[in-house]
């Protein structure tokens, strides 16, 4: 269970999940950065750690947190949660996890190309 708490997108995918049901596709779209691949493979990794329950309804899966299985943790995750540096660290440890390409916007600072 602590290895699956260890990664902060799996915490924040378990933070997602903890006051109610979440379909995958919601919790891709709610990570945002991510691929729905790597989202899926998250959600297996916390479902083998017993912490997330998983309902299928047709085509679709559901995810909840089994909040007992936590136990003792319970207190310290939900407090954890309502911290703001808790969030602003989650933001940079997602942010320095993330690969593939990045989002465009502003140019890198660096060396400027020569014009010929």
């Amino acid at each position: 269970m602590f290895a699956a708490l260890a990664s902060p997108r799996r915490q924040e995918i378990l933070r997602l999940v903890w006051e109610r049901e979440r379909s995958a596709g919601d919790i891709h779209r709610a990570l945002g950065d991510v691929t729905f691949g790597a989202v899926s493979m998250q959600l297996a990794i916390l479902r083998r750690a017993g912490l997330l329950v998983q309902r299928a309804d047709r085509q679709h899966r559901f995810y909840r947190a089994r909040r007992e299985a936590v136990g003792a943790l319970t207190t310290s995750l939900e407090s954890m949660w309502d911290d703001a540096l808790w969030r602003l660290k989650l933001q940079a440890e997602l942010r320095q996890t993330r690969r593939g390409p990045r989002a465009r916007g502003r140019k890198p600072l660096g060396r400027k190309r020569d014009a010929r």
